[in-house]
């Protein structure tokens, strides 16, 4: 396989990685009962088998196409096929070099509107006015402090939830008060890097992670015990931290340290003596995102906790299938994105509850746009 693959411009950990990745593959389907793409769409492009071919096929001979390049778009990124897959193939890590390879087929148009959407999404001076007009949520509580601090973590804050739904933070501070643990709020402009990475802009990525490695090492050398994570799609980001970078680079052991110090909320709290905390509403449906489940491999653990209060875990059809949400894909990809929406409102509404919770800012204000249901994060029912 390494002779086939030439004449792309990838380095050559890239190239040795792919090659394993294909080769894992034993083409056996499995994936595609889970694809939420597949089972919309009923086209084998639009499957993880599918877009494995592709990618073989344009780092072996570089002849793919603009419309090669679209089945590779319509992947949602939710790695339920990692979940399914009997081989272990690590299809995301691959779909991120594919998408490299055949960002050159992009219009300039189309790679402008791209562009421009991760500008307002990243940069806190617009996001933040953005925000005022389209905000989910408001802050519903007094901030509380600690009777005194045992220990201190850094929250990350996010590049869209503080402006769109500031209650989470707000909450999870609450609750680590309670604990008497202290919060430090990481600011909006550290960004973990996740919309860059998924939108071909690498480079741009790299330039955050990096930034975001020597920064936190510094604080975690300092003091803070952990990194905390309240969007599963930031938490499973900085997790595989790792995978960005060849064994050699210096920052590959520093990347290793960030990612076994970074813990969604759920992982934190599990941990701790929550018996000074209450529900505020048993009757909820959970949604589980995708980087929940299937990239931070942490299923069933939010509703694990809940049940400690007293809920009742309720199932849901095809809980393992995307919502639609998946980072910017539901601006690029409007059609799927809405469909899967209107699918998974309807299974999670099937119980009739009074809210649905769930533990990712995406999933939260893409369902929403959808529910009649209000729909909040997990974190701000224990705020009480």
């Amino acid at each position: 396989m390494h002779s086939e693959i030439k004449n792309i411009n990838i380095s050559e950990s890239a190239r040795d990685k792919a090659s394993e990745i294909i080769e894992s593959c034993v083409h056996c389907g499995f994936c595609l009962a889970t694809c939420p793409t597949y089972q919309l769409i009923g086209d084998e492009l639009d499957s993880p088998r599918g877009r494995i071919y592709l990618i073989k096929s344009a780092l072996e001979q570089n002849q793919f196409s603009l419309k090669s390049l679209s089945h590779m778009d319509r992947c949602l990124t939710c790695r339920s096929c990692e979940t399914t897959c009997p081989s272990g193939v690590e299809y995301g890590q691959l779909l991120e070099i594919g998408r490299d390879v055949m960002e050159s087929k992009r219009g300039k148009v189309q790679a402008l509107y791209r562009y421009l959407v991760r500008k307002v999404l990243l940069t806190p001076i617009i996001i933040k006015p953005v925000g005022y007009f389209l905000r989910h949520s408001k802050i519903t509580s007094k901030l509380v402090k600690p009777e005194k601090t045992n220990s201190t973590v850094l929250l990350m804050g996010g590049c869209v939830q503080p402006s769109l739904a500031p209650n989470i933070n707000h909450s999870i501070k609450n609750i680590l008060a309670r604990l008497n643990i202290e919060a430090l709020e990481s600011s909006q402009g550290e960004c973990c890097g996740a919309l860059d990475q998924h939108l071909a802009a690498s480079g741009d990525a790299m330039k955050k992670v990096k930034r975001n490695i020597d920064h936190w090492t510094e604080q975690l050398d300092s003091g803070v015990e952990a990194i905390i994570s309240s969007a599963s799609g930031c938490g499973v980001m900085i997790k595989d931290y790792p995978e960005l970078f060849e064994s050699s680079d210096p920052y590959y052991e520093k990347a290793l340290f960030i990612s076994s110090k970074t813990k969604d909320i759920a992982e934190f709290l599990v941990e701790q003596d929550l018996s000074a905390l209450n529900l505020s509403e048993l009757n909820v449906t959970y949604h589980e995102p995708c980087t929940m489940q299937h990239g931070q491999k942490l299923g069933g653990l939010v509703e694990s906790i809940l049940s400690e209060f007293g809920y009742i875990k309720k199932p849901v059809k095809d809980s393992h299938i995307c919502c639609g949400s998946a980072g910017a894909y539901s601006i690029f990809e409007t059609k799927i994105s809405n469909q899967l929406r209107s699918n998974k409102i309807e299974n999670l509404n099937a119980s009739k509850p009074k809210m649905i919770v769930t533990s990712n800012i995406g999933c939260l204000l893409h369902l929403q746009k959808g529910s009649s249901v209000p729909v909040k994060h997990w974190v701000e029912l224990l705020d009480v």
